[in-house]
């Protein structure tokens, strides 16, 4: 490990290579805040760049790239309810109440001190045990990567523990439309009536942005004319990220600690990745935090644990892929592409023939962290100035950037127009006491979820006992039943120990 350690820093230091990392860990940030930019948008968007330089510096300037951009993600959640990455959606639950307070440079000061600390975690976990953590996630096939995914399900009990029914049927909601589109198995069209925009599926990004950004404008449109939370911007139109206080950091090491742990499995598992990562993180708080009544009014916990989590994911997502060629997510999936194009020999041979590469991602993601909370700052400083803007201009402006967003996509008018119609049904949602949060899980975490059990089924030969009595599938599911059951058995259980 050491001699890893000190090889990347070796890479890293270097004056040309330290440039790159950092003009890397901006484009990242940026890419990340803007509506609509996925992680791996944006290592695709920064690809051509790295086609001229030496293979280990490209290596370097991509991994920036990729943990700065999820990091970026969390500035846009925060300020404007917007978030820049999927994975940032949980970030809004929690960062946007602060915001609305008069806390958003409190709440960016916590979101970016938790990005680098997740990152950092993974990195070294990376580095230290890459060979016998790819072991694990082998183990992994589809039925526990099936009971991974109900895990993340069994999270909508607690999303709203005030109307636990409502919330499961937006949750269920999620899931019908995770169905539509090709069947993953048998290849035919489901729920498409005859629309070919529909046949790829609903894709998360569009809706994403229509619950989030576009029903927050029909709300903020309806009700005054300047953003919540503009006060702390209206001073000069400056807002000041505050990093926080020692004392406040240990207040949260825990939830930290254990998103970062959390985050760096998850993103090991194929086909997880950080958005799962961030989801699952919240939801385990919500369990057991001890107070978990005040996550997602605005308090420091809910970002931490979900900023922490999506950056260690990203870390953990290269294990599998430097170690046995396994990319963790689609953003993985790129840096595959671009590794191999290099010429980099990916796989267990790699940390034997190839070391330097592997140093240079451990080095690149150990100085991203650390210079993505500078850069960060600076980033969140100019956006934040927008909430000064009169919102009669601004209202329009954020419907105009998440429209580009949604078409950015595919290129396609019909994200457009599912973006549109995903702010009408979220402010609905709204109105009606509803769960925008919970339809996003199901959507998110549907598609995983049948295609993982449909594999299991058929490998099986239609066996649900032989599913569900695999060891690690077992208690997996074991914990999903009790996260789903508890809301309902907890009044009982109170009413007793009253009695």
């Amino acid at each position: 490990m050491f001699s890893t350690l000190f090889t990347g820093l070796k890479i890293v230091l270097t004056p040309s290579t330290f440039l790159l990392i950092t003009a890397g860990t901006i484009l990242g940030v940026i890419f990340g805040a803007m509506p609509g930019v996925s992680a791996s948008m944006a290592v695709a968007l920064a690809l051509p760049f790295a086609y001229a330089m030496n293979p280990v510096i490209a290596i370097a300037f991509l991994v920036a790239v990729y943990c700065a951009s999820i990091t970026g993600g969390g500035i846009t959640a925060i300020l404007f309810r917007i978030p820049g990455t999927p994975s940032s959606a949980p970030t809004t639950f929690d960062g946007y109440p602060m915001a609305q307070r008069g806390e958003a440079g409190k709440a960016l000061g916590f979101s970016l001190v938790a990005s680098a600390v997740g990152g950092l975690i993974a990195a070294f976990a990376m580095a230290l045990i890459s060979p016998q953590l790819s072991a694990v996630a082998l183990k992994f096939g589809p039925s526990e990567l099936f009971a991974v995914s109900f895990l993340g399900l069994s999270v909508l009990s607690c999303l709203d523990s005030g109307n636990i029914v409502k919330t499961l049927i937006s949750g269920l909601l999620g899931l019908l439309l995770a169905c539509v589109g090709m069947d993953p198995m048998l290849g035919i069209a489901r729920f498409t009536w005859g629309n070919s925009t529909l046949l790829s599926g609903i894709e998360m990004i569009p809706v994403m942005i229509g619950l989030f950004a576009v029903t927050e404008v029909l709300k903020q449109t309806v009700k005054q004319k300047k953003i919540d939370g503009a006060e702390e911007s209206e001073s000069n139109g400056k807002m000041k990220t505050v990093l926080p206080s020692f004392a406040e950091l240990w207040e949260t090491k825990i939830p930290m600690l254990r998103a970062s742990i959390l985050g760096t499995v998850v993103g090991i598992l194929p086909g997880a990745g950080a958005t799962i990562a961030s989801f699952l993180s919240y939801a385990i708080e919500k369990k057991v935090s001890k107070h978990p009544e005040k996550l997602g009014t605005g308090v420091p916990d809910g970002i931490v644990v979900s900023e922490a989590a999506n950056n260690a994911a990203t870390g953990g997502s290269m294990v599998p892929l430097l170690s046995l060629g396994i990319p963790g997510g689609n953003a993985a999936a790129i840096m595959m592409t671009a590794l191999v194009i290099k010429g980099v020999q990916i796989g267990p041979m790699l940390i034997k023939t190839q070391p330097e590469y592997l140093a240079s991602v451990f080095g690149s993601m150990l100085l991203t962290n650390i210079v993505m909370v500078i850069v960060a700052m600076g980033v969140a400083k100019v956006f934040a100035k927008i909430l000064a803007v009169p919102y009669s201009v601004l209202g329009p402006v954020i419907v105009m950037l998440a429209a580009i967003g949604a078409y950015a996509l595919n290129n396609n008018t019909g994200d457009v127009v599912l973006m549109a119609g995903a702010g009408i049904i979220g402010y609905m949602f709204v109105k009606l006491g509803y769960n925008s949060a919970a339809l996003v899980l199901g959507l998110v975490l549907g598609q995983m979820c049948e295609s993982n059990f449909r594999r299991a089924y058929t490998l099986t030969n239609g066996s649900l006992v032989h599913i569900f009595t695999k060891p690690i599938t077992a208690v997996i599911m074991t914990a999903c039943v009790i996260m789903l059951l508890y809301p309902f058995v907890k009044p009982f259980i109170t009413k007793k120990k009253e009695a």
